[in-house]
């Protein structure tokens, strides 16, 4: 009987699977971060009554802010939770596989090492901002229906949260920054993570940070320029449209959308990103290949 050749599509998808199961932070973290949020938000609700009535004395602007500002906070908290998670993630998705040996097994599977490469960099570019999404839309859920029955236990309307507070919004919000932006906007410094974490004896973090401050380093005392080191926080910091200073904008939910979802999809500098980001995987699947273990 022939052997029956198994999908690329399920080969990925059980790649993605092992990577689930053999890193379970990535799921975990957001998920314990997200319950200690519920905690303290718990502990919150005995003083919300007062802290919603001494609030209805501000102006419209300075309610929504005082009345947005927990869910924001979540928002806030949650994703630097992605962001650490895929961090540490990238740097030893590969090089932990090489320092315990297990790639020696996992290349005597039929899995080539694109898909292997693929499997890990969709890790932090689309799996972990979208559990990071779910955690943060259901937390945000949670408090505002607990706020909500608190509220009119104290013999308060809920309309306040809910006229200020839009669950439609929130996941908007939310997933046009985790997804879009913490997903596919920073997909050229998830993958530079996965190609120093190929290469790299030892130390990933440290080989993936060295080349970027030495260019840096070299542009500033041979031209005496900064260009490369703005390039790169121009790109990350979603294009710099906020600056600071007196005229800063309230702390409100619409801080989080760096650029509207559609003209971020399409902008140049994400496709500039994505094609970069392409170079360095195919670099990580050259390396996995002739790399061995440490």
């Amino acid at each position: 009987m022939n052997d029956v050749e198994v999908p690329a599509v399920q080969r990925l998808s059980w790649s993605v699977r092992r990577e689930l199961w053999e890193n379970r932070s990535i799921y975990l973290a957001p998920l314990s971060v997200a319950g200690l949020v519920l905690v303290g938000f718990s502990i919150s609700l005995f003083t919300l009554p007062s802290r919603t009535r001494a609030a209805l004395t501000l102006s419209e602007p300075a309610l929504r802010q005082a009345i947005e500002q927990p869910y924001l906070i979540v928002s806030i908290i949650l994703m630097a939770v992605d962001l650490f998670v895929a961090v540490f993630y990238c740097q030893d998705a590969l090089y932990g596989d090489r320092r315990d040996r297990s790639v020696l097994f996992w290349k005597s599977l039929p899995v080539s090492d694109l898909m292997t490469v693929l499997s890990k960099a969709g890790i932090p570019i689309l799996v972990l901002p979208l559990v990071t999404f779910v955690a943060t839309v259901a937390t945000q859920t949670v408090m505002l229906l607990a706020g909500s029955a608190v509220l009119a236990a104290s013999g308060m309307s809920p309309s306040i949260l809910w006229s200020h507070v839009s669950l439609l919004d929130i996941s908007r919000i939310n997933f046009g920054h985790l997804v879009a932006f913490h997903g596919l906007w920073y997909a050229p410094f998830y993958a530079w993570l996965l190609l120093a974490s190929a290469w790299a004896p030892r130390v990933p973090f440290l080989w993936a940070a060295l080349p970027p401050v030495a260019i840096g380093v070299i542009e500033r005392i041979a031209f005496n320029s900064t260009h490369f080191a703005t390039l790169v926080m121009h790109y990350f910091l979603g294009g710099g449209e906020m600056t600071p200073g007196a005229g800063a904008p309230p702390m409100t939910m619409e801080m989080l959308t760096p650029h509207p979802l559609g003209q971020l999809l399409i902008s140049p500098a994400l496709c500039a990103g994505l094609a970069l980001s392409a170079v360095f995987l195919l670099g990580a699947v050259r390396l996995r290949r002739v790399r061995g273990a440490i």
